[in-house]
Formats: C-alpha cells, structure tokens, sequence
C-alpha cells in the first residue's frame, strides 16, 4: 500500500519517527506555508492508485500498516478515516458518516486522488463565497468533506484510530488547540 506522508519540513523529529516507522512511505514536503497545495501535490503523486495519507504530527499504533490494510481491504472502494476525536468513537465505534472531519490519516480509494484533485476549482470558488480565504490556505479536512458532500457519499471511520494526533502547536495556526487527541487510540510506538 502506497503512503504518503505531507510534512512541514521544520518539524524534523516527526519527520525522522515516520521515516524510521514506514521506511517506504513517501514526502511531500510544504513549500509555500499551505496545506491545501501540500494535499493539491500529494494527489498529483499518488495520482489513480489507493493510498493512504498521513500528516507528520501523529504517532503511529504497534502495526500500523498491518491493522490499516485489514481494514482497507473490507472496504478498498470507499474513503476511510483512521483518526477521530469525536465521543461517538466511544459509544458507537467504527461506523459510517458524511462529516468528514481531521486529515490527520485517512485512505483514499482507486482514483479518488484524482478525483479530488479535479474538484479543486470548483472547491476555491465555492469556498471563497462561503467560508473565510483561510480555509483555501488551510482546511484539508474542509476540502474532502466538501469534496465527499459533493458526491454524496458516505465515508468510514475506524474505531480506535490508527494514529494520535501529537500535543504539539498547529504549524498551520498557533491559536489551535494542542489537546486533538483520539479518545480511542490504542498501542503507540515511541
């Protein structure tokens, strides 16, 4: 399974721990201080394949590749999410929603890459009427679940999450909480 891994290049532990941990994982690294060009040019590197996305501050569970292709292949043609911190993950666990929140992990299935890619004139316009320029800049998870609404389409998310989110300051907007951690993540790898 593909992994691509959009990384802020200042943030060199992280970098380093994904690195030691998924050997074969792939970087795209930020070069103009925007999370929506990183994610715009990660699609263009995964182009028609699945793939699985990471953001570099996360800490991976024991397996992780191992526990998220088992998941991946009970749904290989749907869009997965392998982080959460919503309080249903512990009253309902794995389930289906449409309110796709934190790009934090997530698996994006044959040519939905693409997919996303081609949606994104259609996103900036609608984005710039709708919410504040800095969500063109910054909300990836924003984009796919416009993306996803505009589709219709449901998307899974996995229970306990695969990854955590590190307490650590957002790169992309200090006044963010450093306290987004799953409250179903299990088994880290230091």
């Amino acid at each position: 399974m593909r992994i691509i891994v959009k990384a802020v290049p200042e943030r060199l532990d992280c970098i380093k721990y994904l690195k030691k941990h998924l050997p074969n994982a792939e970087f795209c690294l930020d070069e103009k201080r925007s999370a929506i060009d990183t994610l715009l040019r990660s699609l263009v590197m995964c182009g028609k394949e699945p793939c699985i996305f990471l953001e570099e501050d996360i800490i991976l569970t024991e397996d992780f590749e191992k526990k998220a292709e088992k998941v991946i292949r009970q749904r290989p043609m749907n869009f997965i999410n392998f982080f959460s911190m919503r309080k249903a993950d512990l009253e309902i666990g794995s389930r289906w929603d449409n309110n796709f929140l934190m790009a934090q992990c997530y698996y994006a299935p044959p040519n939905h890459s693409l997919q996303l890619l081609s949606y994104f004139g259609e996103w900036r316009k609608m984005i710039t009427r709708t919410e504040s320029n800095h969500s063109v800049h910054t909300g990836t998870d924003i984009y796919i679940r416009d993306f996803l609404k505009s589709r219709k389409e449901k998307y899974w998310i996995h229970c306990p999450s695969l990854v955590d989110h590190r307490i650590m300051k957002s790169a992309i907007d200090s006044r963010r909480s450093s306290k987004r951690q799953s409250f179903t993540f299990q088994d880290p790898i230091k």
